[in-house]
């Protein structure tokens, strides 16, 4: 999963400013750093671009709704080390202190933006662009003593760049700029902003997988909450990070959880636009051509300039350096929390998307159930290859829409249903928690269809698996598809509510080896969908020893001559 994009449905660029991109190019200079000072556009001479995915990233930023609304008030961009993320973010901070960064209609075509020496022309349907009026621009930093690197930018370009000429003097400060139209950009930190009563217009958080302090989460939601204030300014939020350790819950996490929840069409919300890029699942982490490969697809065309080999010697092959450290910070991968069950990398070497499993193809079922607060799932896996299938889940609903959920008993056995309809099911083990007489029910109507029982410290019952006393079995369970994760003897569907699921477990050791749970009791970090992938793989591996399958097996060699295979 080299980029991970969560956009509005609408989200189209013929419909963004294009006028803010093309004045950026005009009159920004690269920040500090190797090459201060030198200019986007090259009617000074040298020149050094912005590169297509920073351009088309500026785009994103503006886009627009048939009805002239821009589309993001939250834009979320996740890069490696050294991408040049907060030089990127003090242009935009750049524009919206001087640009036409406001919608303000449609363009007949001809029209004409001008300003100093730029000079931008309209196309037909384009949107045209305003100033805000009064814009206030907070560069929010971590530590008290720092201004932050956004704001080094903004300050540099207003010092030695192009819009220096004709400030008057005094504008630009280190501890805030005043702009000559009225309106001001300041750097701030976690103590400032809360004492501020809030008209920005943009806030640029730099970072913001550092945010894991009380205080630095509470600048966020001061500042964001803020950010509602003035309506005809339109005020958004810019996130520029690399990205996180998992399990620190900062800023930048929550934020990717929100995106998720928004992909996976569980909350109503959509005016946030998650950008992420990191490089491969599966490098070898010995072999200097793979490790090239991977950082120039992470930073994309950025890579060209940058040391690739010195990153690898100096980062990765550095035996003082933390690997996990270094995937983090150069692949921008979010390394595994330090008691997580598995790891990003590893689940995702094993997505194969691809892969078509047949409706006649052999296949067996794990039900988690709950009422309201966990999850409930269902998850297939093929008995041929074991390959996971993520066939339901329901979940609460973020926000007031999940206030006095419970899940929808009916809508459960609808779909159960539905697959025995339409799948060859051979095995099939719920859990019996808040669903006994489902479960039953089940049993009744599907039983003879099964290859196997599910006794579950039980009774022989066809379906029935009481997860409350089989921790022997699961904890088996766990630590075997543990083993077929790192080896990847396994693969799955790719469904991002499972990956979600599979990443939040936690190694929980027991007298019997380690098993997975949550982080805590009342963690709203679900692992259902993990335990049913655990579950079902339990379940193939059973049916694969019992002697019904080894008959099935006869039978079809007699009847077809093909044996049928597994992994």
């Amino acid at each position: 999963m080299p980029r991970e994009l969560v956009r509005h449905p609408d989200h189209s660029r013929h419909r963004s400013l294009g006028v803010v991109l093309a004045w950026i190019e005009w009159f920004a200079v690269h920040g500090p750093g190797d090459v201060q000072g030198v200019p986007l556009h090259p009617r000074h001479g040298e020149a050094l671009p912005l590169d297509d995915e920073f351009a088309g990233l500026i785009l994103d930023c503006y886009t627009h709704d048939e009805a002239g609304r821009r589309l993001y008030d939250t834009v979320a961009i996740s890069r490696a080390k050294g991408r040049a993320k907060s030089e990127l973010a003090g242009f935009i901070a750049l524009a919206e202190a001087f640009a036409p960064v406001r919608f303000a209609g449609w363009a007949q075509g001809g029209e004409r933006y001008v300003w100093r020496d730029f000079v931008y022309e309209y196309e037909p349907g384009e949107p045209l662009g305003r100033p805000v009026t009064y814009p206030f621009i907070r560069c929010l930093a971590t530590e008290e003593s720092q201004s932050g690197n956004t704001y080094d930018n903004v300050l540099y370009n207003l010092e030695h760049g192009p819009l220096a000429e004709d400030l008057p003097s005094g504008t630009a400060g280190m501890t805030r700029i005043f702009l000559p139209q009225g309106g001001e950009i300041r750097p701030s930190t976690a103590a400032a902003s809360s004492r501020d009563g809030g008209k920005e217009t943009l806030a640029v958080f730099d970072e913001p997988h550092l945010y894991i302090q009380p205080e630095l989460r509470q600048m966020y939601r001061t500042v964001d909450r803020n950010l509602r204030k003035r309506r005809e300014a339109a005020p958004w939020a810019l996130l520029t990070s690399t990205m996180y350790q998992p399990g620190e819950n900062s800023v930048l996490e929550k934020l990717h959880e929100r995106s998720k929840l928004i992909a996976e069409g569980k909350t109503r919300e959509r005016r946030l636009l998650w950008d992420h890029r990191e490089a491969p699942a599966e490098v070898d982490l010995t072999d200097l051509e793979q490790m090239r490969a991977a950082l120039r697809e992470v930073y994309g065309p950025f890579g060209d300039v940058l040391d690739l080999d010195g990153i690898v010697e100096s980062e990765f092959w550095n035996v003082e350096k933390d690997p996990e450290e270094s995937r983090r910070y150069f692949f921008n991968q979010p390394t595994a929390a330090r008691d997580a069950w598995t790891t990003h990398p590893l689940w995702s070497a094993c997505t194969d998307i691809e892969r078509h499993i047949a409706d006649d193809a052999p296949i067996v079922l794990f039900f988690d159930g709950s009422k309201s607060d966990d999850a409930t799932g269902l998850m297939g896996c093929d008995v041929e290859s074991g390959h996971l299938m993520t066939l339901a889940c329901w979940e609460r609903p973020a926000g007031p829409q999940g206030e006095g959920w419970e899940v929808d008993r009916a809508d459960v056995d609808r779909v159960v249903r539905e697959v025995f309809a339409t799948r060859n099911v051979v095995g099939f083990f719920a859990d019996v928690a808040h669903f006994e007489s489902y479960v039953d029910q089940w049993a009744l109507d599907f039983g003879d269809r099964l290859l196997i029982q599910a006794s579950g410290g039980r009774a022989a019952h066809a379906v029935a698996w009481d997860m409350r006393a089989t921790l022997r079995e699961f904890t088996a369970a766990c630590e075997r598809m543990e083993i077929d994760i790192r080896e990847g003897d396994l693969t799955h569907d790719g469904d991002s509510r499972l990956q979600r699921h599979v990443l939040n477990a936690r190694r929980r050791p027991n007298r019997y080896g380690v098993s997975i749970s949550k982080e805590g009791r009342e963690s709203p970090r679900k692992i259902d969908l993990a335990v049913c992938a655990i579950g079902a793989r339990m379940v193939r591996r059973l049916v694969l020893a019992s002697p019904e399958w080894a008959k099935r097996k006869t039978k079809e060699k007699r009847r077809t001559g093909r044996v049928i295979g597994w992994r």
